[in-house]
């Protein structure tokens, strides 16, 4: 019986992640013709994935195909506004940032950071996770609190989360950086960067791939990642702070996170955390 169940459940959350649109929204939907406007103009709804952060979503080692939780979410959204959706993929969080000046992309899925607040209203978070340490084995540094010192250099991926807010934050050492997510580690051990700074479930990832790394204890930061769409689109970004907020009451985030085997990555609470 319980496999039974199981089944269905699944079975269920595939149809729900299904390509094929809805039909369209038409103006008998109260406010919802005025949504699809704002979040799929061109007809389309033109989703930019990051392969930057694994927690949101990497390419299927079989297919090549972009899976993960914010794959699933733009899916769902799509089948609900009625309209197909589009993936359009980058390789970092800085290189969604910047295609927003082209008009690229409808929403995204970034982390919540002021400075990208400028240009982009935010649902809610959907996933909490943590920005933490990369330092060589040998290193004397110990703790997050030995790494803002003179002459340590940290390797971060351009326009990152963790790039912006060390960027506020640090006082003494010295940021390095890389347009690419992931060229990070190998400029980490290339140039013999003191420390590297990144998502913890990819930090933990390059410390068992790479020997003679070490994950300092704790974290440096909390990422609350949300949905975004340009500002300026009022009602879209009302029905993504709806819409978040039903995905993580139903079980739908918890559902992909698990489906796409990620860990420790922990369900925003419900609420605004911008």
């Amino acid at each position: 019986m319980f496999r039974l169940t199981l089944a269905v459940v699944i079975l269920a959350f595939l149809a729900s992640c299904s390509t094929t649109p809805t039909a369209p929204a038409t103006d008998t939907e109260p406010g919802l013709a005025a949504v699809v406007a704002d979040l799929a103009p061109t007809g389309k709804l033109r989703a930019a994935i990051n392969f930057g952060n694994p927690v949101l979503a990497v390419k299927d080692a079989a297919t090549g195909e972009p899976r993960g939780v914010s794959v699933d979410l733009a899916r769902e959204l799509g089948r609900r506004l009625g309209v197909p959706v589009d993936l359009v993929t980058y390789a970092a969080a800085g290189k969604v940032t910047e295609a927003l000046k082209s008009g690229a992309w409808d929403v995204a899925f970034l982390a919540i950071d002021p400075v990208r607040a400028a240009e982009i209203s935010y649902s809610p978070p959907y996933v909490v996770i943590e920005g933490a340490y990369l330092v060589p084995r040998d290193s004397l540094i110990r703790s997050n609190e030995d790494v803002d010192r003179p002459g340590i250099r940290i390797a971060v991926a351009t326009g990152s989360v963790y790039d912006l807010y060390l960027s506020r934050a640090l006082k003494q050492a010295t940021l390095v950086r890389t347009p690419i997510s992931g060229e990070v580690a190998d400029m980490f051990i290339a140039q013999k960067l003191e420390v590297r700074a990144g998502v913890k479930q990819q930090l933990e990832a390059d410390a068992v791939r790479i020997p003679g790394l070490r994950l300092l204890e704790g974290r440096f930061m909390v990422i609350n990642q949300a949905m975004g769409t340009p500002r300026g689109r009022e009602a879209g970004a009302r029905y993504l702070r709806d819409f978040i907020e039903k995905m993580k009451t139903s079980g739908f985030v918890a559902f992909s996170l698990a489906r796409n085997h990620v860990e420790g990555a922990a369900i925003a609470p419900a609420g605004d955390a911008r």
